[in-house]
């Protein structure tokens, strides 16, 4: 009864935290679609000179673990006098990261689109944009949103980290209750299972995508 107890008096600051946990990851989402979306189509139709310093930044960011893009984000840039707060810097570390996972999901699927349809495009009078727009994204949209959408997943879970660097979203929300009540055990379940929620929903979702496109055919 205790647990049941610690659990329903701490719904109000779990729901804040929640809250604070969906801003983030909501915003993550944004920026990092628009901003991998770019990165993705440098990388498939730059030129070289855009091309490869986009896949370098991409590969590297994609090799540092999350922890360690906040902690580097979160230090070094208030020491070069930009201080953005705890909240805007954490955004700014797991937007990079996600952008980059964005980009070469974005990538594979500007690159299974044939370039002799580009090209044909091309060949019937439509500017690059529109042959983007008409031609390559209604083929490409189909193979993006699967792997998007578990990436969306990944961005829920890697937004707990931000709680490291003083941000009181969900998980610090728990670690606070937990400093009260001292009930650890269920507060942690309660956090898995919204956590579980979340990216349950998500995954479902993406599953959905794969089988509603999956007996399409180029």
């Amino acid at each position: 009864m205790r647990a049941l107890e610690a659990v329903w008096a701490s719904v109000p600051s779990l729901l804040r935290g929640l809250g604070v946990t969906l801003e983030v990851a909501g915003l993550v989402v944004v920026l990092g679609l628009v901003l991998g979306l770019l990165l993705g189509m440098a990388l498939a139709y730059g030129p070289r000179l855009i091309a490869w310093p986009v896949r370098a930044m991409v590969d590297v960011i994609r090799g540092i673990p999350m922890l360690v893009l906040i902690f580097f984000v979160y230090y070094v840039l208030p020491a070069t006098g930009i201080d953005l707060g705890s909240f805007a810097t954490a955004v700014t570390a797991l937007t990079l990261f996600s952008a980059s996972q964005v980009a070469e999901i974005a990538r594979g699927a500007l690159g299974s689109v044939h370039r002799g349809q580009v090209e044909a495009g091309r060949a019937t009078g439509l500017r690059f944009p529109q042959v983007l727009v008409w031609v390559v994204a209604p083929q490409a949209v189909r193979r993006f949103l699967p792997p998007w959408l578990n990436s969306v997943t990944d961005t829920v879970k890697g937004s707990a980290l931000v709680s490291l660097v003083g941000i009181v979203d969900l998980m610090q929300s728990i670690q606070q209750v937990i400093g009260r009540t001292y009930e650890p055990m269920p507060l942690y379940i309660t956090g898995a299972l919204i956590y579980f929620a979340i990216n349950y929903t998500l995954s479902s979702g993406s599953r959905a995508l794969e089988a509603r496109f999956s007996h399409v055919r180029d």
